[in-house]
């Protein structure tokens, strides 16, 4: 039995590709993935409360711009639920789009959370539909991604310590376009068995000798991302700097917090038009909970 609507927030971070290995392709189009993936305490919030109609506002900054039209990814979520599921929705936006961070995966998941809080059942057949990274989204703990997304294995040991930096230069990139790119569709995947990631060390070790796929294509793409991956690695103490997901974002880690606030604002002083932050490597459960509001 569903619960009576009530007004509620969920945080929905970004998702970042740590390795991103392209194995194969469906006779359908799709590709076949391994990716190691985190979520760290960066993200979108969206608020809901009872409402006669579905609604959508969104809230955001002049560095990142959206839509509410049908075709949004939080409004087709909400539509696969049930007829009965009527929320007004406010997004705040603060993760850029098109940006290899999955944020319309993660504000989708985010409706999921939301109307399972309210006792509704949603098929993972409907989860899929809404496309690769909406089911690992709605984990948002690190975890391993394989196949077309459907495949889902989460870390269970994972560091606690480890911060991470976001940089965008304000260029969106189409994933689609980068794979349509992409000349090798069958590359080695990442070890049957992973390293246990005990510590910091150990999960850096391990991403060094991975790799993302998509990395040099999106560069020949957008040349400026390997600006930014240069940028990053030029950091004090960066342990590592790559693109997540099909860019144009990308990621530097740092072992220490200070370290990844000191080079955030480096390179914020150096590139203000950029869209920069840091964040510890991966969120805690307790803030994908529901907030309910009086």
């Amino acid at each position: 039995m569903k619960q009576k609507l009530q007004k509620t927030n969920f945080f929905s971070p970004a998702k970042v590709n740590l390795t991103l290995h392209v194995v194969g392709q469906h006779s359908n189009g799709l590709h076949l993935l391994d990716s190691l993936i985190t979520f760290p305490l960066i993200g979108d919030t969206l608020s809901f409360s009872n409402a006669k109609q579905l609604k959508l506002s969104i809230v955001t900054d002049k560095k990142v711009s959206l839509t509410n039209d049908r075709d949004n990814l939080i409004l087709k979520a909400a539509k696969i639920i049930d007829k009965e599921y009527l929320r007004d929705i406010i997004l705040t936006k603060r993760l850029p789009i098109s940006a290899g961070i999955g944020g319309g995966s993660a504000n989708a998941a985010a409706i999921i959370r939301d109307a399972i809080s309210l006792g509704y059942e949603v098929s993972s057949k409907n989860i899929r539909s809404l496309g690769a990274d909406v089911m690992a989204c709605l984990h948002s703990q690190p975890l391993r991604m394989r196949g077309t997304g459907e495949i889902i294995k989460p870390i269970n040991i994972w560091p606690m310590t480890g911060s991470i930096i976001l940089v965008n230069p304000g260029i969106p990139l189409e994933t689609k376009k980068v794979f349509n790119a992409l000349s090798k569709k069958k590359n080695r995947p990442m070890p049957e068995r992973l390293p246990v990631f005990s510590n910091f060390k150990t999960l850096i070790d391990f991403i060094k000798t991975q790799r993302n796929d998509l990395e040099n294509t999106a560069i020949d793409l957008e040349p400026i991302i390997e600006k930014v991956l240069i940028e990053i690695k030029h950091c004090k103490n960066c342990l590592i700097s790559r693109m997540s997901g099909s860019g144009a974002t990308c990621f530097g880690l740092f072992e220490k917090t200070e370290d990844a606030v000191k080079a955030s604002y480096r390179i914020k002083d150096t590139f203000p038009d950029w869209w920069v932050v840091s964040s510890q490597i991966s969120i805690c459960k307790k803030y994908l909970k529901a907030i309910k509001k009086p």
